[in-house]
């Protein structure tokens, strides 16, 4: 029995080690001091295809020793190599480089310019010099602390500088969005006969407007080669012309050119999809940017994005990029399209680049009845009522975590450390995210929500934008109508619409905010079915525009409040057990919620400003008494009337990443300095009669943003009066805002009042006003 026993134990074991997929192992070494290594990756690739080829079941690992590897094309990633796993020495020691190195014979041009010859196939925009990135030539020069686009002039392309031009052609024009909404990017093609611009572009934003008048930056010019660090590519010529750092010994710089706006592409689909994938301790840097490739629009959201980036995944599945370093890229940097199921992006430093950090998008086939800007709307009677995505072309099971991410977006200001449109169940934890134009984390509408937000850091954002937050979404879903009322009564008689994309709660807990440009949690347009608790907001509050069931509790808001614009009068909210540090700033409520109650106040005033509404009957008001706010720990000591009313402490030593080696170097938010709120300080213009209609001045972003406003100017018709003549026939309504009479601007109530004394007399004044979002013109009577 016992000869038995060993003899069927030992056909046990040959069996399982016969099941076990055998480990295959390719080395890449450039310098092949091993005779079974290779070269090159693409070698390492093709030679895991013909292992996988001989045996399907087996194990690739691309073992990638020091050294630094430059591609010309991308490393393409397809089922047949499922399981591959390609494992750097360490993200230190191994560079994957869209660019290739130059061999250059410098000549002298004048004083401070050099010039080299480039072969003629060779077309690029970004130069590297030992392993720095260069300033293509530009107006005005690059100035790190210069705000829009690291410096910003009016007369970027005025008729007059584009004369001081010999070529103007292939020049980048690149201007923000008149509103600050993002940017815009622009080819100059040619010159009109007046001496103006021709563009080409201009696709990169899904809210259409007039180029800012002020924020504006122009690069790829010779003639705007002023300053050391600065290059221009002359493509007729075949021409480098550089203007080196002082004391640089240009004869003995190692110069490279970005050739390839990818470097991995992970290709699969449902049916067939790639699996299992590890991508570990690389560095990927220097591509191409590609703010001019083809767009597409995000939904109703306000983003077009280039669906690509520098790592692209899709039709993937329990996929990993770990431990790696990204920088010098020139778009997005990882790009989940489409369907990825259960992809892990963890322990990465993402930094100086030019798009976004990390996006999870997926394709619009997925979502019923969609629509792709703002002013459009499926009928309702010709809408899809079915809840949910009608397919499964979209990312879910997902997880961003642990990654250190800044100084993103250098190009491209429409731009987010992670963003999320169209896709389910995603996990963002642990991220260090700052220095950064826009938001932090974006969500561009509720299709179709789940996410879980936790323990990020999230600072120093909308640095170069305005009217956004350090988180931002928008929720222009299904029952999302440009026109509130016609919104108002579809919401009431289908009350289930606005949960029929947001399907999922999307939980954001234990976060730290702060935005000095906009709000710490900016719940924009339609933003539906969110629980927010338990976060930290360091300076400017939570806003909640219109949307349905947001339940906001156990939050610390310091030196600020909670906004509430424009709720309908069922919107389900609720917001209780928060410590705020002022009133509420509420613009335009139709009403006041579900529940705002057991809230502590700074003081008594701003509590009764809500409690005339019914609300916050069980609030209290006093001093928080927080433990150690010096060193951003915002809980409460023992005593603390917040405590009473149902607050409870959470951790403050989690945010951000946690990595050893990141967590070192990561910055953190700048501590606030209290604001002594013992009696609130008037903060509007005072409200004025017009015609026995009620006006006042715009003052705050918080107003520009609820009227949709492209800056805080123009006079908020507060109430009007049935008699007054101004409101006859096609006159003014509550909400309008007058932007012009006459032609004349009217930047507060004051100037309106002066502009129509001139012009009352007539008897009909022309005035511009914003109206649900849209320019109008009135023809108003004043008699």
């Amino acid at each position: 029995m016992r000869k038995l026993f060993l003899l069927l134990m030992g056909c046990t074991f040959l069996f399982f080690s016969a099941c076990k997929p055998r480990v295959i192992k390719i080395v890449v070494d450039p310098t092949l001091e091993s005779k079974e290594s290779v070269a090159s990756l693409q070698e390492a690739l093709q030679q895991a295809k013909q292992e996988k080829k001989d045996d399907s079941s087996a194990l690739i690992e691309i073992i990638v020793q020091p050294g630094e590897y430059n591609l010309t094309s991308p490393l393409v990633i397809t089922p047949e190599l499922n399981g591959l796993s390609i494992i750097g020495a360490g993200s230190d020691k191994v560079s994957v480089k869209g660019s290739l190195p130059l061999e250059l014979k410098w000549k002298v041009l004048n004083d401070n310019i050099y010039e080299a010859s480039v072969a003629e196939n060779l077309d690029f925009d970004q130069l590297i010099a030992d392993g720095e990135a260069q300033i293509m030539a530009r107006y005005p020069n690059y100035n790190e602390d210069a705000g829009m686009w690291q410096g910003y002039a009016k007369d970027a392309i005025s008729v007059e500088r584009i004369a001081s031009w010999k070529n103007p052609v292939g020049a980048y024009f690149h201007v923000m969005h008149k509103g600050k909404w993002g940017g815009f990017h622009y080819r100059i093609t040619g010159v009109n006969e007046d001496g103006t611009a021709i563009l080409e572009g201009g696709h990169q934003n899904n809210r259409p407007s007039a180029p800012h008048p002020e924020y504006r930056m122009v690069e790829n010019v010779f003639e705007e080669l002023d300053s050391p660090g600065e290059w221009f590519l002359d493509r007729e010529k075949h021409k480098l012309y550089y203007w080196p750092e002082k004391n640089m010994d240009i004869a003995n710089v190692n110069f490279e050119v970005s050739v390839i706006k990818s470097l991995v592409e992970t290709k699969g689909s449902i049916e067939n999809p790639v699996k299992n994938i590890s991508i570990q301790g690389i560095t990927f840097e220097n591509t191409q940017r590609t703010f001019m490739e083809e767009y597409e629009p995000l939904l109703r959201s306000d983003w077009t994005i280039y669906r690509g980036g520098a790592v692209f995944m899709e039709g993937t599945e329990n996929c990993s990029i770990e431990n790696c370093e990204f920088t010098d890229l020139g778009g997005n940097v990882i790009f989940a399209s489409a369907y990825n199921k259960g992809l892990k992006i963890a322990g990465n430093h993402i930094h100086d680049c030019g798009a976004s950090a990390i996006c999870f998008v997926g394709d619009p086939s997925a979502v019923r009845s969609p629509a792709f800007q703002y002013g459009q709307f499926v009928a309702l009677d010709k809408m899809d009522t079915i809840s949910g995505p009608q397919n499964d072309l979209y990312p879910r099971e997902c997880i961003a975590e642990n990654n250190l991410i800044h100084r993103i977006g250098r190009l491209e200001k429409q731009t987010a450390g992670v963003e999320i449109s169209m896709a389910m169940d995603i996990t963002v934890r642990h991220n260090s995210i700052y220095d950064v134009p826009r938001a932090g984390i974006n969500i561009g509408d509720g299709t179709w929500g789940g996410h879980i937000l936790e323990y990020n850091d999230v600072f120093n954002t909308v640095l170069e934008s305005g009217d956004h937050g350090s988180f931002n979404s928008w929720g222009r879903d299904r029952f999302w109508h440009p026109n509130r009322h016609k919104m108002d009564s579809m919401t009431t008689a289908n009350p289930n619409m606005p949960k029929w994309d947001a399907i999922h709660t999307t939980i954001i807990r234990n976060n730290r905010f702060r935005c000095d440009h906009g709000w710490d949690i900016d719940l924009d347009d339609g933003s539906t079915n969110y629980h927010i608790y338990n976060n930290l907001c360091l300076n400017r509050g939570i806003k909640l525009r219109e949307g349905f069931y947001r339940v906001v509790e156990n939050n610390i808001m310091v030196n600020n409040s909670l906004h509430p614009h424009v709720w309908f009068a069922n919107s389900k909210d609720v917001f209780k057990k928060n410590i705020v540090s002022d009133a509420y700033q509420d613009v335009r409520l139709l009403g006041w919620g579900k529940e705002l109650d057991y809230n502590l106040f700074p003081n008594e005033e701003s509590m009764i400003k809500s409690q005339i509404y019914e609300r916050d009957l069980n609030s209290a008001f006093g001093d928080p008494l927080f433990k150690n706010p010096e060193k951003l720990d915002f809980n409460v000591v023992e005593n603390s009337p917040a405590l009473a009313l149902g607050f409870v402490n959470f951790p403050m030593d989690q945010f951000g990443v946690q990595k050893a080696k990141y967590k070192a170097i990561a910055k953190t938010p700048e501590v606030p300095v209290l604001k002594n709120h013992a009696s609130r300080e008037q903060k509007n213009s005072p409200v004025v009669a017009w015609l026995r209609n009620n006006i006042k001045s715009v003052d705050t972003e918080e107003e520009q943003s609820a009227y949709g406003l492209n800056n805080t100017e123009g006079v908020i018709v507060l109430s009007v009066w049935n008699g007054s003549p101004a409101v006859k026939g096609n006159g003014l309504k509550k909400g309008d805002v007058i932007l012009e009479v006459e032609g004349e601007k009217t930047k507060n109530s004051l100037i309106f009042l002066q502009i129509v004394k001139k012009y009352q007399k007539l008897g009909e004044i022309r005035l511009v006003v914003m109206r649900n979002q849209a320019e109008q013109a009135l023809l108003v009577r004043t008699k």
